[in-house]
């Protein structure tokens, strides 16, 4: 909490105008989602080459226009979720650590995890969407076919955050009462927002990266977990996948306009903004360990309980920023555009979140 109130007090000029920004650009968001659902005559120019300024750069992000006609209806259909199965796999629960817990305890676990988990994307999709307004703005009169595929980011930016709301509310009766999530979605994305353009999208391009892991790795193997929960990170999946690329490009782009002073500057800033998430893991991790132990339906011992949130914790720091940092891509990424200092400093940092996992 304090590093996000920090963050927002040194900028909090620069939130006035992603703000104004937003409130400027929602109207050609509108008018722009009604022709692309008009037909597909941009994706098809892109590919023939037909169209834009910059071509070589974003010809090929004609895709992105494609997986705009999925909506969460189309992905839902109907469907309830199965409350006998499990929602977010061990690989990502670590509930399997937690031997004191029957297996229908840990099914509990991973469920109450797997709640979390779509809350959380709701969460950082609130800021990813406004970022990437602004960030269209270079292009309005510019290369429209960039334009275009940052509008359908942000159209499916907001796509998904319905979509996690929805679920938000078709697990609520399902589950005992007293889940809280804590961390508030507009306060978090005007934090986020006020650091620079640079820290924002390493954040972004960690966030993305991170969400194709889990599905890859933890997800997609399981044959165990409810269907439908599945199946909505098979569509989420899908769709960041190409949010990835875009995002990369504009991070390379941004990098390429700030000097090292200011490149110096946003290290700290990420830094300051991973800091931010521990602080979420931590608050929601104490929450939703406590919810677990008093709704589980026995007592547990101090010892239990006390694991029970150290597990909970390191889950949600393995989720949320070591599982990121740690990709390959994003390594890659990162380490061409920062010196070895620089990198020592985030590493630094890191150790002793990435530390605590296990």
């Amino acid at each position: 909490g304090g590093v996000l109130q920090d963050v927002a007090q040194d900028h909090a000029g620069r939130v006035g105008a992603v703000v104004a920004l937003a409130d400027e650009a929602l109207e050609l968001l509108v008018l722009l989602r009604q022709c692309l659902q008009l037909g597909q005559r941009r994706r098809v120019a892109a590919a023939e080459g037909d169209i834009g300024h910059g071509g070589g750069k974003v010809a090929g992000l004609g895709f992105s226009v494609q997986a705009g006609n999925v909506r969460e209806g189309d992905v839902i259909r109907g469907r309830q979720f199965d409350f006998e199965r499990p929602f977010l796999p061990d690989g990502l629960s670590k509930a399997a650590q937690l031997t004191f817990l029957s297996p229908a305890e840990k099914r509990l676990f991973s469920q109450v995890q797997g709640r979390t988990y779509a809350n959380m994307f709701a969460l950082v999709e609130r800021f990813i969407g406004a970022k990437v307004l602004e960030l269209s703005r270079g292009h309005w009169l510019g290369d429209q076919v960039a334009l275009e595929a940052l509008v359908r980011l942000t159209d499916e930016e907001l796509k998904h955050q319905e979509m996690f709301r929805r679920l938000e509310a078709m697990m609520a009766p399902g589950m005992p009462a007293g889940y809280r999530f804590l961390p508030q979605p507009n306060d978090v994305a005007q934090a986020v927002l006020a650091a620079s353009t640079w820290a924002v999208l390493a954040l972004v391009c960690d966030i993305e990266l991170f969400s194709q892991a889990h599905y890859r790795s933890s997800i997609e193997p399981e044959t165990q977990i409810d269907p439908l929960w599945k199946d909505v990170f098979l569509f989420h999946w899908k769709e960041e996948s190409q949010h990835a690329i875009l995002d990369e490009m504009e991070w390379l782009s941004e990098n390429e306009k700030i000097d090292a002073a200011q490149r110096d500057q946003a290290v700290n800033e990420l830094i300051g903004l991973v800091g931010a998430v521990d602080g979420i893991c931590q608050m929601q991790a104490r929450a939703d360990a406590d919810y677990f132990a008093d709704v589980a339906g026995r007592s547990f011992d101090t010892a239990q309980r006390q694991a029970i949130h150290a597990t909970t914790l390191a889950a949600y720091r393995w989720q949320y920023i070591a599982s990121g940092v740690q990709d390959a891509r994003f390594g890659e990424l990162l380490g061409s555009m920062i010196d070895a200092e620089q990198g020592a400093r985030i590493q630094a940092a890191l150790a002793p979140i990435v530390g605590a996992v296990h």
